[in-house]
């Protein structure tokens, strides 16, 4: 595979990646945020299954990534691209357990409506549990490895100049913003829904900007190694 089919390819990923983990929180937020979640959850179990896949499709792509783009940064850095490699598999490995709690929660809810939807319950205290563990903004760990990978990926660019380097740095300077959000959730601290959309919408437009540009133009053959380059191209 030539590094500019790479580079499509994981533009395309990238783009996956963000629409997928989008449309899930489009499709499973108005019922996980619902007061009678466990009845509405075994009522709408196909719209909760849709919101599964479209999550563990996210994951896929994210470790996808960072396969694929392994050989393009490892000739520059095998540190920084095995670090890559790592940081987003611990990701896909972290959200991937969050996405498992949506279906213990299905399971839970049939549980409750056979047994009559009892309130209070154990039902109830267990379906928050669940959803805790679940929610996105409760999940510290998986986003602090997504922005440690964002930030080997932006430094890996910056340093060999496969992509211009304002985007690298965008890229570095938006991994910070979300990592800051993470770290001040992790430590206790209480941020708004308008703050954590602030910190964390640079990273996405950075993302989508960074695709575009590797279907449409790829890295720069100029750095790649010579024998990366295809005689005929």
């Amino acid at each position: 595979m030539t590094h500019r089919s790479v580079a499509r390819i994981v533009g395309i990923l990238f783009i996956v990646a963000t629409v997928s983990f989008s449309l899930s929180v489009i499709i499973l937020e108005p019922v996980l945020s619902a007061p009678n979640l466990l009845a509405l959850v075994s009522r709408v179990q196909g719209q909760v299954s849709v919101g599964i896949l479209l999550e563990l499709v996210n994951h896929i792509a994210i470790v996808s990534i960072s396969v694929l783009i392994y050989p393009v940064l490892k000739p520059f850095s095998e540190r920084l691209a095995l670090g890559y490699v790592v940081a987003r598999s611990i990701e896909a490995v972290l959200f991937a357990i969050a996405t498992m709690h949506l279906l213990d929660l299905i399971d839970l809810s049939h549980e409750f409506v056979a047994a009559g939807s009892p309130s209070p319950s154990y039902f109830h205290t267990l379906g928050n549990a669940l959803l805790a563990g679940h929610d996105w903004n409760s999940a510290p760990f998986a986003f602090i490895a997504f922005s440690l990978g964002s930030l080997i990926l932006n430094y890996a660019l910056y340093q060999t100049r496969l992509v211009p380097r304002w985007i690298s740095v965008f890229g570095l300077l938006a991994a910070a913003s979300i990592l800051t959000a993470r770290l001040m959730l992790l430590y206790g601290l209480e941020l708004s829904s308008n703050t954590m959309a602030i910190l964390d919408g640079p990273i996405f437009l950075q993302e989508m900007i960074f695709a575009v540009w590797l279907i449409f133009k790829g890295f720069d053959r100029s750095v790649l190694p010579a024998e990366a380059i295809p005689a005929n191209k």
